[in-house]
């Protein structure tokens, strides 16, 4: 019986953090644009667009 490997991580530490940090300034815009009176769908249609275009800037600034 052969032992098994250790398999490598769905994602690195570097992809989990840029993500995390995205998901997190989608969630501040969502809330910001919520409370300036936009309907629910436009909040988060927002936050989602700026969780997105957020990513390739934090992949190249973050070490």
């Amino acid at each position: 019986m052969t032992t098994p490997q250790n398999p490598q991580p769905l994602l690195s530490l570097h992809s989990a953090v840029v993500l995390m940090i995205a998901f997190v300034v989608g969630a501040v815009m969502a809330v910001l644009t919520f409370l300036t009176g936009a309907p629910l769908a436009a909040a988060v249609a927002g936050g989602i667009t700026s969780a997105g275009m957020s990513i390739p800037s934090l992949h190249t600034n973050i070490q």
